[in-house]
């Protein structure tokens, strides 16, 4: 069995998306970008930095996971928040 970490076909562009939520602030765009990254990258084989990174801004900001998906649960029980990013770009990018 091959134990090698894998890389990750998003892990450039994610990169980018990441150090914005490192220096960011918890706003609702954020916490999006933070939950779906979260998801994306759970139990990946690999992109360890990421997965680092990923837990470093859940602490910064003061939050568990579970808090993290309950409170992007309450933005899109309000709105579709990605509904106007998608209108300019159709291809989404969620996988």
């Amino acid at each position: 069995m091959d134990t090698k970490d894998q890389i990750h076909p998003r892990e450039k562009k994610d990169r980018e998306a990441i150090d914005r939520l490192l220096q960011g602030e918890p706003n609702e765009y954020n916490l999006l970008e933070l939950a779906r990254l979260k998801i994306r990258y759970q139990g990946f084989p690999g992109a360890r930095a990421i997965q680092t990174d990923l837990q470093t801004v859940l602490n910064k900001w003061q939050l568990t996971e579970d808090q993290l998906y309950q409170k992007t649960r309450e933005i899109y029980t309000v709105k579709n928040p990605y509904s106007d990013r998608f209108k300019s770009n159709p291809k989404q990018d969620w996988t």
